[in-house]
């Protein structure tokens, strides 16, 4: 079976590892970027994501990439705590949360690819632009490339796996008239700097005031001699529902937390790198952007995954682990299933409903919810904030929420759904009998 993946980034690169692991080794990623580098900012991979990369034989890695966090806590703009609760281990779960750099795990999961699958496993430099179903079976894949001394390729695949993201073009040939993602009025500026740490060192905090929301949270435990780790921030500003340009740096929101303190967590220091050397710099902001839930992600021989399927507003911190265990269900199904058209439309079956849910979950701001419920009750802060809003309340809001993403204690401690099958079919024919070629 010939598979092609459209996208290097964590869910595709998990799926080309979750794919080897169950069998099938005839896989090629094809990435868009002429050379992947360690780009972007802090993800978090929640504990049953964590589960499923040590299935891939990943846990060393991950344990040296980051910082494990064992405490989230939401509090309102001048610092008060409105709900805090253990995270990873320290909320009885077999299985860690991590903070780390995006571009990191993304370097760790390409090299090992490399690795199990062979040097060209991944093509840079080659953009998926669309496919053809096959009247047999099958795909055929188009692929450019940006080297204006490279024409493009038509390949023949028994799969394809849209993993090309937010603006996938797979998920554009499959809805044509969908048109751009939605803006919801957000914009966001977000960096890595080094700060001293805080809440102990291996807290994610989240505070707001209904307007304006930071979320910070380490990517390191153990300080350099320094004394400094790395810190992943995000401040945005909610606005009307409308598209949100690009902007500056000086666009109002270093003036607007530049008070914000949170226990030893100053805000403004952190973002800009004051008495540390490490100033950020410009800090352009970007808007926030999701997809609407679609009713299909598989369509025969090809289907979509991570943001492709379901780009999400970033609340609750869930976007990679999702990503992450479409991956694992995509290969565990293709691994049980004598046919890849049966075996797509059962990992659609498996992800779609659950991620449609979570979509408008994230949209109505998650669990973060809490600290606009606060806000409109006790905009000038509180005494006690069970007078503003009932604990059971708070912790409803929050169970709900991990029930609904899986990494609920209960839901992490059981074995993977995605563990190796006792019996695979794994067909290897190919495309028509045909060795699937490029030309």
């Amino acid at each position: 079976m010939k598979i092609v993946i459209a996208g290097a980034g964590i869910g595709g690169l998990t799926a080309a590892l979750s794919l080897d692991a169950v069998g099938l080794h005839d896989v090629r990623v094809l990435e868009a970027v002429p050379e992947i580098r360690p780009l972007g900012a802090g993800v978090n991979l929640q504990p049953n994501a964590v589960r499923e990369l040590a299935a891939l034989g990943l846990a060393e890695n991950l344990a040296e990439l980051g910082a494990e966090l064992t405490g989230l806590g939401y509090y309102n703009h001048l610092g008060q705590e409105i709900w805090r609760e253990p995270r990873g281990r320290a909320s009885d779960s077999r299985w860690p949360q991590l903070g780390l750099h995006r571009g990191m795990l993304q370097k760790v999961l390409a090299d090992t690819v490399r690795a199990r699958l062979g040097d060209t496993a991944i093509t840079t430099d080659a953009r998926v632009t669309g496919f053809a179903p096959l009247p047999g079976g099958g795909v055929e894949v188009t692929v450019g490339h940006r080297a204006g001394d490279r024409s493009a390729d038509r390949i023949l695949a028994d799969v394809l796996i849209g993993a090309d993201g937010l603006r996938s073009a797979v998920r554009r040939s499959l809805y044509p008239r969908e048109g751009e993602p939605r803006s919801h009025g957000t914009a966001v500026w977000r960096g890595v700097t080094r700060g001293a740490p805080f809440h102990g060192g291996r807290s994610m905090v989240v505070m707001g005031d209904g307007h304006w929301k930071a979320v910070v949270y380490p990517l390191a435990v153990r300080p350099d001699a320094d004394g400094l780790v790395p810190v992943n921030w995000a401040v945005s500003r909610a606005g009307p529902e409308r598209d949100v340009p690009p902007g500056p740096a000086d666009d109002g929101f270093l003036d607007a937390v530049s008070h914000w303190r949170c226990g030893d967590l100053r805000l403004d220091a952190l973002v800009t790198g004051t008495g540390t050397g490490t100033g950020t710099g410009a800090v352009p902001s970007f808007p926030l952007l999701d997809r609407d839930p679609v009713p299909r992600w598989s369509f025969g021989a090809t289907t979509l995954l991570g943001d492709a399927a379901h780009a999400m507003a970033p609340m609750g911190s869930n976007a990679t682990t999702q990503a992450v265990l479409d991956a694992r269900s995509l290969a565990h199904a293709l691994a049980t299933h004598e046919h890849p058209v049966a075996a797509l439309a059962a990992y659609d079956r498996d992800r779609r409903p659950r991620m449609n849910r979570l979509q408008l979950l994230n949209r109505a701001k998650g669990p973060e919810v809490v600290i606009d419920l606060v806000h409109e009750r006790a905009p000038e802060g509180f005494g006690r904030v069970e007078d503003v809003i009932p604990a059971a309340r708070l912790a409803e809001v929050a169970h709900t929420y991990a029930r609904a993403a899986g990494f609920d204690a209960a839901s992490v401690n059981a074995p993977s759904p995605y563990g190796r099958p006792l019996r695979s079919h794994l067909p290897h024919t190919t495309v028509h009998g045909r060795t699937p070629h490029g030309r």
